[in-house]
């Protein structure tokens, strides 16, 4: 009976002890539990291109929270993200009409970052959708203030202009406008062709230009190597016989016969003598032609006739 009773009570010890540890697990487990939601619920990672803005009962802490693990009050703290990398933004086409009258169709793209996450998380709504706007009334007024040729040619400043003007009110929203570009500019087809036409009169005015040019060099260059030649009547003879011999090395039938200059030269004095003795006896025979024709008459042995005085007639 003895016996009985003290294994009966090494048996409620056993089950005391193991109820006891069982419960020591369950709280240990629920205890872990706890500990693990409440980690899930407070801890947080930063990537390094981020920063953290930690809203604590709807207002937002000063402190921007770094890349890395961060910390939380669970229930109490929110935590928001904001990119800080450069973001691409394409501005859709925009049609306008230019200082000078004449349809266009413009696109561009502009690079901005974030410099002030508080900033652009608390004064505006959608940063991106507000800079995209600003750019694309931007990009209409810069079109309607500028010539075509500007467009076309001078984007360098339009892209300067262009980022001014989306920069002034972003740096209200804690943006930064890195750079602006514009990308395509489309023309009417009725304005490609008048270009392509002022192009290719422009080309055949300048191929004239320098034609002409070529022409003058030459012109003086012959000139000079005329006067040259004159002073040296033997390099004449040189050069003509230079040709001759260019000519005959090629393999054609052409003929070649060299005429003497000095009997162009002859015949050219004749003839100019010549002419100069013909207007000579022309104007002598105009300055007097009554004593011309008293010679001719003497000459064919008629005598001249006197002359009478005024007031008398020959009988």
């Amino acid at each position: 009976m003895g016996l009985r009773n003290r294994v009966t009570g090494v048996t409620l010890v056993k089950g005391t002890y193991v109820r006891g540890a069982a419960m020591v697990v369950e709280l240990v487990s629920i205890i872990a539990v706890a500990g693990v939601a409440w980690l899930g619920a407070s801890v947080r990672v930063v990537k390094q291109y981020e920063r953290g803005l930690v809203y604590r009962f709807g207002r937002v802490r000063s402190t921007v929270r770094e890349p890395g693990l961060t910390m939380l009050v669970p229930l109490a703290d929110r935590l928001q993200k904001v990119n800080m990398q450069i973001v691409t933004l394409p501005v859709p086409a925009q049609e306008g009409i230019t200082r000078d009258n004449v349809t266009v169709r413009v696109d561009a793209v502009v690079y901005f970052k974030v410099i002030d996450p508080v900033v652009a998380a608390v004064n505006v709504q959608d940063y991106r959708f507000a800079v995209g706007q600003v750019a694309q009334t931007s990009l209409r007024s810069i079109i309607g203030k500028s010539d075509l040729d500007d467009l076309l040619s001078n984007r360098e400043r339009l892209n300067q202009g262009l980022e001014l003007m989306i920069d002034s009110p972003a740096l209200d929203w804690g943006v930064h406008i890195d750079r602006v570009e514009i990308k395509d500019v489309a023309l009417p087809e009725t304005m490609k062709r008048s270009m392509s036409r002022q192009a290719e009169a422009e080309r055949e005015r300048r191929a004239r230009v320098i034609s002409a040019d070529g022409e003058l060099q030459a012109s003086e260059k012959l000139s000079q190597a005329a006067a040259r030649m004159a002073d040296t009547p033997a390099a004449l003879q040189l050069r003509l016989l230079e040709t001759v011999v260019q000519v005959s090395a090629e393999k054609n039938s052409t003929l070649v016969l060299p005429f003497p200059v000095e009997l162009l030269r002859f015949v050219d004095q004749y003839t100019q003598r010549a002419q100069q003795q013909n207007e000579t006896q022309q104007a002598k025979e105009a300055e007097s032609p009554k004593e011309v024709r008293a010679s001719k008459e003497a000459a064919n042995g008629h005598p001249p006739q006197p002359r009478l005085p005024e007031g008398e007639k020959s009988t």
